[in-house]
């Protein structure tokens, strides 16, 4: 029998390039991307799901076939009448990429409105997967819902990790952002946030800080990233940073995060200890910033089941 991943998420319409007003049509959102290499590591006996909700347009249909084609499960995946895929496009200026979004008649909004499906859904997970981007768009309301169901499973015995991911835009005040990773945090056994990004919200003085709060907070295993410099992975019995391989050159950062969690927690599954799991998180990483897009193909990798776990 399979043993379930789900990852829980918004998945949005990418216009990208724009080089004399033409743009390139993809498909991405952050814990789309980390399903994505979960399946790509994994062995069949795992099966990785995508939970969320689309639109009843074009593009959400085109959506859900470019999920399917990666081999992540759709069957999660509801249609909303009326609705759309949320869409972002990037431009570039001043040597990096920038990003208007456009969300407001976003499905994907809605999914933890239902609570009977969202509680189904979630009831077979071995693991779940979610993200601050995932608390972000619900609305107070779903948001407790989700974070109440998913902490369900923790304590019937998933394991539940938790990338902060902060996207200030997405927040209405400083004070949501808080209350909301903490409550996420109680119910995270896993959490991989980005230094940089806690700093502005929780006053962290360094990344061991980062990772002492979210122990504290409730997780049992804390990865604090923090760009090109080594990851601190802290468990309550050992820290030990991880330095990353050095890159010949960075292409595009896009998914750099989503994809090293991908690794790490792949890895774990595996049976990787969480210092073996850092490096494969490293590793993967380093092969997706080598590339364009945030969703490298598969052939790109030397990437399985053995050699994560090993």
């Amino acid at each position: 029998m399979s043993k379930l991943i789900i990852s829980v998420g918004e998945a949005m319409v990418e216009l990208s390039g724009g080089q004399q007003d033409t743009y390139r049509l993809g498909f991405a959102g952050d814990t789309l991307n980390t399903a994505y290499y979960l399946r790509l590591a994994l062995a069949a006996d795992w099966q990785v799901d995508y939970f969320t909700a689309v639109g009843d347009d074009i593009y959400s249909e085109r959506m859900v076939a470019h999920i399917a084609a990666s081999g992540v499960g759709t069957e999660l995946i509801t249609r909303i009448a009326g609705k759309r895929a949320g869409l972002y496009m990037i431009h570039q200026a001043d040597g990096d990429r920038h990003f208007t979004y456009w969300r407001d008649t976003s499905a994907a909004k809605l999914l933890a409105d239902d609570k009977d499906r969202l509680d189904a859904a979630l009831g077979n997970a071995q693991v779940i997967y979610f993200s601050g981007i995932t608390l972000a768009i619900l609305a107070p309301e779903a948001r407790e819902r989700l974070i109440a169901a998913i902490g369900a499973r923790r304590r019937a015995g998933a394991m539940v990790a938790f990338d902060p991911n902060i996207r200030p835009a997405l927040w209405s005040n400083d004070d949501a952002v808080r209350d909301a990773l903490t409550a996420a945090a109680r119910v995270a056994s896993l959490v991989l946030p980005t230094h940089a990004d806690e700093v502005r919200y929780f006053g962290d003085t360094d990344a061991s800080a980062t990772a002492d709060r979210y122990l504290a907070g409730g997780a049992d295993e804390v990865v604090v990233k923090n760009g090109g410099d080594p990851a601190l992975v802290v468990t309550r019995e050992r820290r030990v940073s991880v330095p990353a391989d050095s890159v010949d050159s960075v292409v595009d950062a896009t998914g750099a995060g989503d994809s090293f969690n991908g690794g790490y927690i792949a890895a774990r599954l595996c049976g990787a200890d969480p210092e073996a799991a850092a490096r494969q998180g490293h590793a993967t990483a380093g092969v997706v910033i080598g590339h364009h897009g945030a969703l490298v193909p598969r052939d790109a990798f030397a990437l399985n089941a053995q050699s994560l776990g090993g």
